[in-house]
């Protein structure tokens, strides 16, 4: 989600011409190279794979992409006991990574398969980000008032226009700036940005961690945020406040914690759809706005808290109900 910055659609899985080299020279010349995803920036993932072992090929190209902060934040996580997958050889010269395989099995398709085990499944997501919480944040940047009105500012440049709103951006700034100061931590820590059910996978040894890259240091509610109002699947309210529950009896938060996720979840939402809307205008990828109805109510849920009224009011005077929900369908209504 965090680099979904893509300027044209990842539609070619055929292998980067160096990576046959790339392999040769870390011991991998004889795999099998298997299309296995692109994302929403110009990365894409291979599975590389020999009768005894398999291995993951991150094709992040230069100048788009720089594959050095996943790498330094994996070893970061991993000198802490945190499952990030093992860097296994690297050509920065041509954005290629072999990675640890984690498999395939990951949260949203365990939980949504057998749903009377989500308790233990977020749960487990849970206990992780409270461990992960007791450490200083990483040398990474600062999740600050910047970083956050920036991203907001997502959804007044792409979601406003493609339903034919022209918004009030001096008071939509103003609306943020009136409850930022809630979601700015006086002890920040790492904020891995796209923790949720497509990118915690379940391995032997616990949940292995992906797509980390655009860490920052910030408040620890927002990783709550990332999982518990998950853009690509529904999260029960029920779950979502019990999983509140565990982190605050694991770490004693208390009402401002909650003020902080409420804030940080309006703000991230803002920004999803924003980024969502962009994908479909910008990058022509239909799928994305049709998450949107999904992420309206994570995001109608966060406005209802007291602290966001000024954001509330700025969103019930310029984009009205019928206004929110997927912008493709919205702009033909």
């Amino acid at each position: 989600m965090e680099g979904a910055m893509a300027l044209s659609p990842v539609s070619n899985m055929i292998p980067p011409p160096q990576a046959r080299d790339f392999l040769r020279a870390v011991g991998w010349g004889d795999a099998e190279i298997l299309p296995l995803a692109g994302d929403a920036s110009f990365r894409r993932y291979f599975r590389i794979a020999e009768p005894s072992r398999r291995a993951v090929l991150m094709d992040a190209p230069p100048p788009h992409e720089d594959p050095r902060p996943f790498i330094a934040i994996a070893t970061w996580l991993a000198e802490r006991g945190f499952r990030a997958p093992a860097i296994l050889g690297s050509d920065l010269a041509h954005g290629l990574v072999l990675i640890e395989d984690f498999g395939d099995e990951r949260l949203c398709e365990t939980a949504d398969a057998e749903p009377e085990r989500q308790l233990d499944l977020y749960g487990a997501a849970i206990d992780i980000l409270v461990d992960l919480h007791r450490h200083d944040a990483g040398d990474v940047p600062p999740y600050d008032r910047t970083v956050l009105h920036r991203e907001a500012d997502l959804l007044v440049e792409w979601y406003c226009p493609a339903v034919g709103i022209e918004p009030d951006l001096a008071g939509y700034t103003a609306a943020w700036d009136a409850v930022f100061e809630l979601a700015l931590a006086s002890r920040p820590v790492t904020v891995l940005r796209d923790y949720h059910a497509e990118n915690l996978m379940l391995t032997e040894h616990g949940y292995g961690l992906l797509d980390f890259q655009d860490a920052l240091a910030g408040h620890p509610a927002y990783d709550l945020v990332s999982l518990l109002q998950d853009a690509r699947r529904d999260v029960p309210e029920a779950i979502e406040a019990a999983m509140l529950a565990r982190y605050h009896a694991a770490t004693g938060a208390d009402a401002r914690f909650d003020a902080a996720y409420r804030v940080l979840g309006a703000q991230r939402n803002a920004k999803i759809i924003g980024i969502f809307t962009r994908l479909w205008k910008r990058d022509g990828k239909p799928r994305y706005p049709t998450l949107c109805p999904r992420v309206w109510g994570y995001l109608e849920r966060d406005l209802a808290h007291p602290d966001l009224a000024p954001v509330k009011a700025w969103f019930d005077k310029h984009i009205p109900s019928s206004l929110r929900g997927d912008p493709m369908v919205v702009a033909q209504a």
